[in-house]
């Protein structure tokens, strides 16, 4: 006897309709969550759905409805704490609404970018929530013009105008640098990410408001950005703590940087102040615990998630712009005095 390696159909809603003794459109209904079926039909339908593993055609429903009842999100880096944190606030309002979400990390490169972005245009998303890698973001607009509504998370679009949601980096910065200048700190180092993306531009803008109000200048030797692998923030970090006026305090500008400064400060019995922007899940339990400028990015997820949605109800209001505050929280590397360095 010859074994068939083919593997079984999927079972149809015909399937369904002879195994529950009802008929197609009764299927159909049930499938669909329409109205006008008994409850008692509903049980026999869905008793049959479950034995036979029956799904449910999408590509049929997308040529019905034009709907794919999904959206699409475009992170950085899906692996990062603060990218998980607001894939999960999109996944909650997006699960409320009923649909899937589909996820990708362009891993800072603007052609990723776009191929995902458009890949997900062509699987028929609904919408489209993106942190931006590139700086050209005008590929999107057939897209936009077909329907597709695209709101920016972290950072704005360019090129084109659209919803975006942001943090108040410079104000989280601002403060920051005021919090160490509070401290007795003079001589604050920056180290941040690559100088034209901007939530490293707003960072570095709030750092130097921060300085000018204080009458402390602005020293440029000061100041590091580029990439922030641990080699590169380390010798960052070594070149601003040494010499002959060293820095006294610093601010990290995001959670990899900060991530690389601490560790290559681990075992220094001097160390300086420091205020990391992003909270870190384990940062209480250092020693000292690291003071933060907290963001929270379950709620720009969620209020991202939100404006889409509106879009998808049918609001045509002009493009808006949210920015959602941070805060600063104290636990103790911010506040070590200058003469302890």
């Amino acid at each position: 006897m010859v074994m068939s390696s083919r593997p079984p159909a999927r079972p149809t809603m015909k399937d369904v309709a002879a195994a529950a003794g009802v008929g197609l459109k009764t299927v159909s209904r049930v499938v669909n969550d329409e109205s006008g079926v008994s409850s008692e039909m509903v049980v026999r339908v869905r008793t049959a759905i479950d034995a036979l593993g029956f799904r449910r055609n999408d590509s049929a429903r997308l040529l019905r409805t034009g709907s794919t009842a999904s959206i699409g999100l475009l992170l950085e880096d899906i692996g990062d704490p603060f990218s998980s944190a607001l894939s999960r606030g999109v996944e909650q309002v997006a699960r409320a609404h009923g649909k899937l979400l589909f996820t990708g990390s362009s891993e800072e490169s603007a052609p990723r970018e776009r191929e995902l972005a458009l890949a997900l245009c062509a699987g028929r998303v609904d919408g489209l929530l993106v942190v931006p890698a590139g700086d050209d973001h005008r590929y999107l607009l057939p897209e936009m013009a077909a329907g597709v509504p695209v709101v920016f998370l972290d950072r704005p679009a360019t090129g084109i105008e659209a919803d975006v949601v942001l943090s108040d980096n410079a104000g989280g910065a601002r403060r920051a640098v005021e919090h160490l200048i509070g401290h007795g700190h003079r001589r604050i180092g920056f180290v941040g990410d690559l100088p034209h993306l901007h939530t490293c531009a707003e960072r570095l803008s709030g750092y130097r408001a921060a300085l000018e109000d204080a009458g402390l200048p602005v020293t440029g030797s000061r100041i590091v950005t580029g990439p922030t692998d641990p080699r590169s923030v380390a010798h960052a970090v070594a070149r601003l703590t040494s010499g002959p006026e060293p820095v006294t305090a610093l601010l990290t500008a995001n959670n990899r940087v900060t991530v690389g400064a601490l560790g290559h400060l681990a075992g220094r019995s001097r160390r300086p102040a420091l205020v990391g922007f992003d909270d870190l899940e384990l940062a209480a339990l250092l020693s000292p615990g690291l003071t933060v400028v907290a963001q929270d990015p379950d709620a720009l997820g969620r209020t991202a998630a939100g404006l889409l949605f509106e879009r998808l109800e049918g609001d045509t209001s002009p493009p808006r712009q949210v920015v959602l505050p941070t805060r600063l929280i104290v636990r103790g590397s911010g506040e070590i005095p200058p003469d302890a360095v």
